[in-house]
Order: C-alpha cells, then sequence, then structure tokens
C-alpha cells in the first residue's frame, strides 16, 4: 500500500492478503473472465458492481485509479464485506508499472 501510494476506503482489516498478480480493466466481464483468487484489480469504475465482482473472483483487492470520487455505499459494501478497496490519484498505467515491479523485483 505504502509503495504504490494508496488510500485505504474499506477493508483495512484484510490488507494482509497476499496479492499473486494484478489485473487491470475496466470492463466487469473482462476481470470476471482474467482477474482471478489474489489479484488486485486495477479500475477507474467506482461503483457497486466492482465490489461484488472482486469478491466473486476471490480478489485480493480493487485499486480505483485516477482520483475519481466513489460513493459512500460502495465504501460501506466493501468495509462489510471485508474487500480491500483503495484509492489512488495515479493513473492505471502508473500503478500498474509499480505495481509489476513489486511483485517482479
Amino acid at each position: 500500500m505504502e509503495h504504490l501510494n494508496l488510500q485505504v476506503l474499506a477493508g483495512e482489516k484484510a490488507l494482509d492478503r497476499e496479492v499473486e498478480g494484478g489485473y487491470c480493466s475496466d470492463l466487469i466481464s473482462d476481470f470476471m473472465a482474467n482477474g482471478g483468487p489474489g489479484c488486485l484489480w486495477l479500475t477507474l469504475q467506482t461503483h457497486m458492481n466492482v465490489v461484488a465482482v472482486a469478491l466473486l473472483t476471490g480478489a485480493a483487492g480493487v485499486v480505483l485509479t485516477g482520483g475519481r470520487g466513489i460513493p459512500p455505499e460502495v465504501c460501506r459494501k466493501a468495509e462489510a464485506e471485508g474487500l480491500p478497496l483503495l484509492s489512488t490519484s495515479s493513473r492505471t498505467f502508473e500503478v500498474a508499472g509499480r505495481l509489476y515491479q513489486l511483485l517482479n523485483p
């Protein structure tokens, strides 16, 4: 979290989950097909379906990129489900590059 300059929006108690990889997509169906357990999902999407799909796939967490506003109900749902929901003003490309470097030293 610190290495990527992320702000915790929800799911702080589950931040100890191991991140095994990352996936960048703004299409829900694409992440459902290609994301998976242990994956950190980087997306611009900020609606409730992001939480549902992250839980369905067993994602390690979701990083909302680009500094967009996040509806409070999305944060409340992620918190209730124990899903790490993180935010950054950085672009998806930048976060993905830094995540890749952290996972592949």
